[in-house]
């Protein structure tokens, strides 16, 4: 993540973004975040794949986001910000993890082998029997680029669930490659389940490699989605110059 609101901080080309994100030659992630300023917000949030070229919406990117925003002196517990998909607001718990609300979702197809919906980015969640076993470049890669899923492709995830509990591994389009955990990808999880067992849990626990997600919406009687919020932590790992 960059500070990108003082007068001295120039753009970033598509390749300065490779760069950086590159594991061996660059400083390593899967995607970079920059903190803009925002006319009537707290900040606006762009965001890069890691290939360079700026993504849809990223939910642990808007909860991580949020920590860096306070670290960098917008010092708040309740913030409101701008990013690729519009308007969300986040917030600190007293727990100190952060929740982040995203935006309603109306649109779920179901197909004879998963389920697609777009959650601030398109997703393919489909059951698994071993979700963490896999290999989902293989799964992702099958998937990515199929006609149903439109010229743009979509992210894939692999699920399995009991009850309120899921169990998620992703494959990021940008990326390409499985990531590790996926806001976007656990809340389409989460409406997934919430479709193949024809209710909707209080809160849904999902379990990536990277780490445990909550989430947690409310189901309309039309079928929308709505007052939907990602929780997690956010923790600071190191800043340096480069």
């Amino acid at each position: 993540m960059i500070d990108g609101r003082e007068k001295g901080f120039r753009s970033l080309s598509e390749t300065d973004i490779y760069r950086l994100c590159d594991r061996h030659f660059g400083i390593g992630a899967d995607g970079l975040m920059i903190l803009l300023k925002s006319k009537d917000h707290d900040f606006r949030m762009k965001y890069y794949n890691s290939d360079g070229r700026e993504g849809t919406m990223c939910g642990n990117g808007g909860r991580c986001i949020t920590a860096f925003a306070k670290m960098s002196g917008i010092i708040k517990n309740e913030y409101s910000f701008e990013a690729i998909d519009g308007i969300h607001f986040s917030k600190y718990n007293s727990n100190g993890t952060i929740s982040l609300k995203m935006n309603d979702v109306s649109s779920i197809t179901r197909y004879s082998d998963g389920i697609f919906t777009n959650t601030g980015s398109p997703h393919f969640v489909f059951l698994h029997r071993s979700p963490h076993m896999t290999d989902m470049v293989k799964l992702g890669i099958k998937h990515r680029y199929e006609k149903r899923f439109g010229k743009g492709g979509t992210n894939v995830n692999a699920i399995s669930y009991i009850n309120n509990i899921i169990t998620i591994a992703t494959f990021e389009r940008g990326v390409e490659a499985e990531t590790l955990s996926c806001g976007t990808g656990s809340v389409a999880a989460a409406l997934a389940v919430s479709e193949l067992s024809g209710r909707a849990e209080k809160e849904y626990i999902i379990r990536a490699k990277g780490g445990e997600l909550n989430v947690k919406f409310r189901k309309n009687r039309n079928g929308k989605y709505t007052d939907i919020y990602l929780t997690g932590p956010a923790e600071f790992v190191f800043e340096g110059n480069i």
